[in-house]
């Protein structure tokens, strides 16, 4: 939140002030959700008790959430300074804390003894139709749950075999699990300071921004950054994930490493994560779209899950034509990424439609990947919470390089990667049917212009 000046430091004593309103609402909200049987499976839940509880601090100014009030702005007087800080600290204390406590109370002895055993989302009143709706939406196809299945399948084992290809160049041929077990296990694949590993993201990230000319014709103006997950929520969150910045507010983006357990996060995979995190995925998808004119505000940060999500695992094969996955370990780390989101479709359709549990999710996983077991059950609780959001990725992914095939086709010689790039991100985030017509027509334009 913006907090350089007097006025902008009372708009977050005002929200501050606004949280109890917020939770008691959530907490009237899940109440109904119990009356109508609509809960998370509580399993997924067992570590928000204490997220709850770790927002609450003896001593307000420690709290995240008045980090604007700590030191003073070189835009605020002196004059003003100390009543803004009273003013937020008796917030907290007053609003913030009592509201968490109550929460806190409210999860524990009413909320998660409520919620339901089952996982996928077909347990749900009328979760078939639930589900169907969800995997439409994020797909922005009309594919259903088993077409989305089989096509997991077969990016599975098309994927695998590539794999393999790299195994076999490594030494390992024809000995997957070994190898697998290898980059889990070998020492050398990480990092032992939490700073190194967040320094390791942030070299990646600015070998990245050179390279990005070579790509695409428009870059974005917002700036980014690479900052650590926060502690109170890493244990539960995923390894990295990206958060918008505001040029107009004069905020970055960050992307968020985790750093917890640092021995869940391999060298291997920190290339392909930060190009779909940073640059060219998330960051410079997102910031362009911010950054775009003569469209209606909320087109700028509509957010499609096909096309955002499957913009960023696109980015993350342009690793190789910008001079990334020079090693094995590396190609192999990208194909994980590739696998995962290949996994996803299975797994996610698997778990909320053809009665998969929990567990044999996890062992698909394990199966397939070289993800960590800690990576790998925090992504399927995931899925659990959220159906059909994971199939948006390669479905997305699938359409942009179905679509960039064609262009090459079609165009030859006149094939303008970089224009086809620009055209891509010209629009923000859209459906995967309309991104097909703006292609198509681009590809037309090009060829009247030869």
């Amino acid at each position: 939140m913006p907090g350089a000046t007097a006025v902008e430091l009372g708009h977050i004593v005002s929200r501050l002030r606004a949280i109890p309103a917020v939770v008691d609402q959530a907490i009237g909200l899940m109440r109904q959700g119990v009356g109508e049987r609509m809960t998370p499976p509580r399993i997924a839940l067992r570590d928000v008790p204490g997220q709850v509880a770790a927002q609450v601090v003896d001593e307000p100014l420690t709290s995240p959430m008045l980090a604007a009030f700590v030191r003073r702005p070189a835009g605020v007087p002196e004059a003003d300074w100390a009543p803004l800080v009273d003013q937020a600290m008796t917030a907290y204390r007053d609003q913030v804390a009592t509201a968490f406590r109550r929460l806190h109370v409210f999860l524990v002895e009413e909320y998660l003894p409520a919620c339901r055993e089952t996982t996928g989302a077909n347990s749900l009143p009328n979760g078939d139709a639930l589900y169907a709706y969800n995997a439409q939406w994020h797909t922005t196809s009309a594919e259903t749950a088993q077409q989305i299945h089989d096509i997991g399948l077969a990016e599975v084992a098309r994927i695998r075999a590539e794999m393999d290809a790299v195994i076999a160049e490594a030494g390992y041929a024809n000995r997957f699990d070994d190898f697998v077990r290898f980059l889990r296990t070998d020492r050398r694949f990480y990092y032992t300071d939490a700073d190194a590993l967040v320094s390791g993201y942030r070299d990646v990230a600015k070998r990245a921004d050179p390279e990005l000319a070579k790509l695409f014709g428009r870059l974005p103006q917002t700036p980014y950054g690479v900052i650590r997950v926060p502690d109170a929520v890493a244990p539960s969150q995923t390894t990295a994930y990206y958060e918008p910045g505001s040029l107009v507010a004069g905020r970055p983006g960050y992307m968020f490493a985790n750093t917890y357990k640092l021995d869940a996060r391999p060298k291997y995979e920190m290339e392909a994560l930060t190009l779909h995190e940073a640059v060219p995925g998330h960051h410079l998808q997102i910031a362009i779209a911010q950054e775009l004119t003569g469209l209606p505000e909320f087109r700028k940060h509509s957010s499609y899950t096909a096309y955002v999500e499957g913009w960023a695992l696109y980015a993350e094969r342009l690793g190789t034509p910008m001079g990334f996955y020079a090693d094995s370990y590396s190609r192999f780390g990208q194909l994980t990424y590739e696998m995962w989101r290949a996994v996803r479709l299975v797994v996610d359709t698997g778990l909320h439609s053809m009665g998969w549990t929990r567990q044999h999710a996890i062992e698909f996983f394990l199966k397939n990947t070289a993800k960590t077991l800690q990576d790998i059950t925090v992504e399927v609780d995931r899925y659990i919470v959220w159906p059909g959001q994971a199939l948006g990725y390669k479905m997305g992914e699938i359409k942009i390089r179905a679509l960039r095939a064609e262009a090459e086709a079609q165009l030859g010689e006149a094939f303008d990667l970089r224009g086809f790039h620009d055209e891509l991100l010209a629009s923000g985030a859209v459906p995967l049917d309309v991104v097909d017509a703006r292609i198509r027509a681009w590809i037309e334009r090009m060829r009247a212009a030869r």
